[in-house]
């Protein structure tokens, strides 16, 4: 499933998986949880992720 949302590629982001249509890494999610932003925190700074997922 998560395959339809998140992307792996070398031209982009060095590799990092990334979510598909945008530049934004995982990583860069998973570090936003683990401060405590929640879900609705993540979408408002980064709308991209809205629509891409």
């Amino acid at each position: 499933m998560y395959k339809n949302f998140i992307i792996s590629d070398p031209a982009i982001m060095l590799g990092k998986p990334v979510i598909k249509g945008t530049r934004i890494t995982v990583e860069l999610i998973l570090e936003k949880f683990a401060s405590g932003e929640t879900v609705e925190q993540i979408i408002e700074s980064h709308p991209i992720a809205e629509t891409a997922a």
